[in-house]
């Protein structure tokens, strides 16, 4: 993500550009691993550029059209494996990106927080949800209602992230998990991936239903 000025704060047209490279993933067959982070030492990304959107907000008859422009946490499935790599804020809509990658590096400088709450909105496209399934009850429920965030440290402390490494450290890191996975049978991955989701968003019966289907 490469919006370095507002800290990588997306405009319309930078989530306009993100479902067509999550679908190059999906449907790329030379693509085994994707990893996501943000230009520069400074942000991964702090979601939606509000200045941008508030003045033309959608219409309601855009809002309803929910198969457009999806997005890796909304709507869009991926089974290929997908690390994020934390170079700096970690926030708002970030978050929300975050929380839909499989493995997560980040900088020892990174910050992670779902400030929503502080501006009068809520997290949205499944932050809250995923949030509250990722982490302990009660420390998910205190960044939501709080809205403070969490340095790298405390981030590993409680598993929202696999390791921290010093910024220049950062993408290497990322990329070793993405070879030792790339390394794989990718069709084994992908369903390992696949098979891991669907039980967790149902109930373990119909997790062991597609275990035998697949």
């Amino acid at each position: 993500m490469n919006r370095p000025e507002p800290l990588k704060a997306m405009d319309a047209e930078h989530y306009k550009a993100l479902p067509d490279a999550w679908i190059t993933v999906r449907d790329d067959p030379e693509i085994r691993v994707a990893v996501i982070t943000g230009a520069g030492e400074r942000s991964f990304t702090t979601g939606a550029d509000l200045k941008s959107f508030i003045p033309s907000l959608p219409s309601m008859a855009d809002l309803m059209l929910t198969q457009q422009g999806q997005l890796l946490n909304r709507g869009l499935k991926v089974w290929k494996p997908i690390i994020g790599a934390v170079n700096g804020y970690c926030v708002g809509g970030g978050m929300t990106l975050l929380l839909a990658t499989d493995i997560r590096v980040a900088a020892d400088h990174a910050t992670f927080g779902v400030a929503e709450v502080k501006r009068g909105v809520f997290p949205a496209n499944g932050g809250a949800q995923r949030l509250t399934a990722q982490l302990p009850h009660a420390i998910a429920m205190e960044m939501l209602l709080t809205g403070d965030p969490i340095d790298a440290a405390t981030a590993a402390r409680w598993g929202l992230v696999n390791k921290v490494v010093p910024m220049s450290a950062l993408i290497e890191t990322a990329m070793d998990h993405a070879r030792r996975i790339a390394a794989n049978a990718p069709m084994a991955a992908q369903i390992a991936k696949e098979l891991a989701i669907r039980s967790r968003d149902g109930t373990w019966p119909q997790g062991c239903v597609w275990n035998s289907l697949c």
